[in-house]
């Protein structure tokens, strides 16, 4: 059955926050038909969903057009909220109000880096293991006081909410959901397309 993945996408997003995460689930993809050359159907489609429509323009100004808007994506099965300038992300109600209700029908929810603080304005990290990048983790702690923020982490998997720490991390904690959806054999075929060096732990 295939997966429907959506990556919010919002100005002054991280590139690889989101293009990172993108690339890991769409070679997935196109592994599992190597690997299962019988296979009727793709694993996952991946969507980016803005809050309207027209170009987002990410950080250091690269151009990017959005699938979708809050109003018209597909129903997802994974929600991704990646991380970059979000502080004014978090001032936007109908976005937050989004995240939570959205996060309330899939079956796995992930935030890279300073998305993390999305999903906690959301309150869906409340009492939970969380992580963020390095340089934002007492920022985190002060917006999450009834939460554990991890330091030094890749990713932290609670199970149906998954975060990670800032940028890069944000591959490994995307092959350990591919991983964690379908196969390790999966992530480890879709790693080695990438030629990426996966850190699994």
């Amino acid at each position: 059955m295939t997966q429907t993945v959506g990556i919010y996408l919002y100005d002054d997003v991280e590139v690889l926050d989101f293009a990172g995460p993108f690339e890991v689930f769409n070679t997935a993809t196109r592994m599992h038909y190597r690997l299962n050359p019988e296979a009727a159907e793709d694993r996952f489609k991946v969507v980016t969903i803005a809050e309207k429509p027209g170009i987002v323009t990410a950080r250091a100004g690269l151009r990017v057009m959005p699938n979708h808007t809050l109003a018209d994506h597909p129903p997802l099965d994974v929600l991704i909220v990646p991380g970059g300038i979000h502080m004014s992300e978090m001032e936007k109600p109908a976005v937050i109000e989004w995240i939570r209700r959205i996060n309330e029908q899939t079956t796995l929810t992930a935030s890279v880096c300073t998305g993390a603080f999305l999903l906690g304005k959301a309150h869906i990290l409340d009492g939970l293991r969380v992580t963020t990048h390095w340089e934002d983790i007492p920022d985190l702690r002060t917006l999450l006081p009834n939460s554990t923020v991890v330091e030094e982490a890749r990713w932290v998997d609670e199970g149906r909410i998954v975060t990670s720490a800032g940028i890069s991390a944000g591959i490994d904690m995307a092959l350990h959901l591919v991983a964690k959806l379908e196969t390790e054999e999966l992530a480890i075929r879709t790693a080695r397309q990438m030629e990426y060096d996966w850190r699994k732990r």
